[in-house]
């Protein structure tokens, strides 16, 4: 600043020292030097004035860029600050949430070791249960007794029955009364030797499985498909275990037909426990459905012999209206003349006023006759 001031002096000196030659040289210029410097001068001061309010307007931005530069150090250490408070909390967090991790580890090992002996348990019992089925009559008996609580949860008692025997000889497991005494029949047997060992023979198990159920569908087509006993066009084959049911929907005979498909060409439907309870669970509901159409009916027919009743009994009651208003006619013109009859008694048993003196007994007779004829009237 005051390097520039030093340097507006020096100029002016300068200036001032030109003039001066200049007016030596002659004073023709004199003027025109004098106008010039003080054009100068008034220059000088202008630039002076600028000079000052640059001087200013530094000062001033210098002020600002300090205060801007506080401002930013201030939100530049808040930030700091805060980023340091934000990095201490999520270190924290993350040391629980790995605190968490290790204790939900901890349970899941604990989980799976429960997992896996209670999956020893299930081979177990499984294994148990394999020996228990290890006969074909003691597959038949748990066929059987599923097929019945199957049957005892969904349909009333009335409409099943156990061990139905047709004429035949053959015993069905169990049979659903449907209406127009049609029946359905439903067999519980099924091939477990067959899969048992598909596990352990492969393909050649397998296509025995295909072969064996196949021959029971043939069977249960012939022996339960009757329709002159009242049977429907149909039997069902209940199939109480669900991984021997998704077997036979998964196998194929050696022409390549899915064996549920051959069952069906046979008229055979192939249920499983979650199935058949699906399938009766429907047929209670259509049995309901068609048990309150018949009650229906029956309420409309009693509502139209109903209406015959009343109908009759408005014509009775109407022929009972005539014969009341004809009676009631008959009243009063009974009443009436009973009226009249009671005048004519009163009038006839009243006593006779007395008789005026007659100077003639013309005039007398006369008025007794008159007399008379009241009296008769």
């Amino acid at each position: 600043m005051n390097l520039l001031l030093v340097l507006v002096v020096a100029v002016a000196v300068l200036l001032a020292g030109w003039a001066l030659l200049q007016g030596a040289q002659g004073r023709r210029k004199e003027q025109q030097a004098g106008a010039r410097i003080e054009q100068l001068q008034r220059d000088l001061q202008t630039l002076a004035g600028q000079t000052l309010n640059f001087s200013q307007q530094l000062g001033q931005l210098s002020q600002n860029v300090t205060k801007s530069l506080e401002g930013v150090t201030g939100a530049l250490q808040k930030g700091i600050t805060d980023s340091a408070t934000i990095a201490a909390q999520a270190q924290s967090a993350m040391a629980g949430e790995l605190k968490n991790s290790r204790e939900t580890l901890g349970h899941i090992q604990q989980q799976l070791g429960a997992v896996q002996q209670a999956g020893q348990q299930m081979s177990q019992t499984a294994q148990t249960l394999q020996n228990i089925l290890g006969g074909a009559k003691s597959r038949g008996s748990l066929g059987e007794i599923t097929l019945e609580r199957l049957l005892e949860d969904c349909l009333p008692p009335g409409l099943y029955a156990t061990q139905y025997r047709f004429s035949s000889g053959e015993a069905a497991d169990a049979v659903v009364f449907l209406r127009d005494k049609k029946l359905m029949a439903i067999d519980s047997k099924f091939p477990l030797d067959a899969y048992r060992r598909i596990a352990a023979e492969g393909d050649e198990a397998r296509r025995a499985f295909a072969t064996a159920v196949k021959g029971h569908a043939d069977a249960i087509a012939k022996k339960y498909i009757v329709p002159e006993e009242g049977t429907l066009d149909l039997a069902l084959m209940f199939v109480p275990s669900e991984s021997v049911y998704y077997e036979l929907l998964m196998t194929a005979d050696a022409k390549g037909q899915p064996l549920d498909a051959y069952c069906r060409d046979k008229q055979v439907i192939v249920v499983s426990p979650n199935t058949l309870y699906a399938h009766l669970c429907v047929i209670a509901m259509g049995l309901r459905g068609m048990q309150t159409e018949e009650n229906v009916r029956r309420l409309l027919e009693s509502l139209s012999g109903l209406e015959k009743q009343l109908g009759k009994f408005g014509d009775k009651f109407e022929t009972l209206g005539t014969h009341l208003k004809k009676a009631a006619q008959s009243y009063d013109q009974a009443d009436k003349l009973l009226e009249k009859t009671q005048d004519a008694l009163q009038g006839m048993l009243a006593p006779a006023p007395a008789e005026p003196v007659l100077e003639n007994g013309q005039n007398k007779l006369s008025f007794t006759a008159e007399a008379a004829a009241k009296k008769s009237a």
